[in-house]
C-alpha cells in the first residue's frame, strides 16, 4: 500500500498536513524533498480574491 501526504520539514522533523488513515505506528516511510518554486497563480486561473481565501486556509498550518 502506498500513500502520499503533503507536509513540511521544520526544526528537524517532518510535519504532515493531515493524519494518515489506516497506517500503523512504526510504518516505514520514504521522504522526498522538493525544490521550492514559485507558482504564477493568474496563469492557473486564480484571481486575487481566491488567492486570499487560500492563504487564509493555509495560515492554520503555519500556526501549527
Amino acid at each position: 500500500m502506498l500513500k502520499t501526504l503533503e507536509g513540511v520539514y521544520r526544526n528537524g522533523k517532518v510535519e504532515l498536513a493531515e493524519v494518515p488513515k489506516d497506517v500503523c505506528d512504526e510504518t516505514r516511510v520514504l521522504v522526498t524533498f522538493l525544490e521550492p518554486q514559485a507558482t504564477e497563480l493568474r496563469a492557473c486561473g486564480v484571481d486575487e480574491v481566491h488567492a486570499a481565501e487560500m492563504r487564509a486556509r493555509f495560515a492554520t498550518f503555519a500556526e501549527d
